[in-house]
């Protein structure tokens, strides 16, 4: 079947890989989107943690803490040069103050919520900046978290909200610092659902390098790669950043449990304008 720029564009989009590795799956598995992603993970071209995690929108992540409950939020907007805005930076972080005090169920109900400071509705505040600084302003997405929450934000652009049993500032931070740079998935391996070890299973098993190896052999270091896999998966199990010879679990012992995280990248699963791309897939199919 013919290949078209959209797909190669999407697929490009989903793991990160070349313009001609991506052609070139979508040709070995006739167009077929989650067959070609397999194929190109299979030949080492694409990574697991690329998928579906381009950065793809403009806008902030921010973050806000008062007695004991956090909240981390996303606005989008349409270009960068808004997203530095003073007016739209305020916005950002008194929406997530509103998500703090409020406690809406979702986003919808956050937009129908009134502001304080102000008496008018979320949505009427949000409606109201937009005719001032001329682009589209969304509200993707928040969190709330009830606890000991600690908070990291990186320019705006990646958020970490974490939640433990006790308080450690310093220690907090720290690991929220970890979550930014580290990107675990999971705090620990129980968290982790079979479905995502039988799928890594499935995986190393079809890779190229195994092929010609006894199933025994096979079957043994495919164990230990998914092992390895599922580890730097984990909060607890990965190296502390600031010292690889202690790992998160070591490193937190004695001053709190991790009860959870979330760590979001700005845009992420979102596509962002651009204009060229297309022709420049196509040029580059003909050759």
């Amino acid at each position: 079947m013919a290949i078209t720029a959209a797909q190669v564009k999407e697929l490009r989009e989903k793991t990160g890989a070349g313009i001609m590795d991506a052609k070139k799956a979508l040709t070995e598995t006739d167009g077929d989107m989650e067959k070609a992603m397999e194929f190109l993970r299979q030949k080492g071209i694409a990574s697991a943690d690329k998928k579906m995690s381009r950065i793809a929108a403009e806008g902030l992540v921010a973050s806000y803490i008062e007695d004991g409950v956090g909240a981390m939020i996303e606005v989008n907007c349409e270009t960068d040069f808004v997203a530095k805005n003073p007016e739209f930076k305020e916005l950002t972080e008194n929406l997530a103050k509103q998500v703090v005090k409020a406690n809406p169920a979702d986003v919808d109900a956050l937009l129908a919520s009134t502001c304080p400071c102000c008496n008018m509705k979320v949505e009427d505040k949000i409606k109201e900046k937009i005719a001032k600084i001329g682009e589209k302003i969304t509200v993707r997405r928040f969190i709330r978290v009830e606890g000991c929450p600690a908070t990291y934000i990186h320019n705006g652009k990646i958020g970490v909200l974490m939640n433990t049993d006790k308080a450690d500032e310093a220690v907090q931070k720290d690991v929220c610092l970890h979550i930014a740079s580290a990107a675990p998935e999971f705090v620990s391996r129980n968290e982790i659902p079979q479905a995502v070890i039988d799928e890594e299973t499935r995986i190393e098993m079809g890779k190229e390098d195994l092929a010609k190896k006894p199933e025994n052999i096979r079957a043994k270091i495919v164990e230990g790669r998914v092992n390895k896999l599922m580890a730097q998966k984990c909060l607890v199990e990965q190296p502390f950043i600031k010292n690889p010879d202690v790992t998160i679990a070591d490193y937190i012992n004695g001053h709190f449990a991790i009860k959870s995280f979330t760590r979001w990248v700005l845009g992420e699963g979102l596509e962002k304008r651009n204009d060229n791309f297309a022709e420049e897939v196509a040029n580059q199919m003909k050759g």
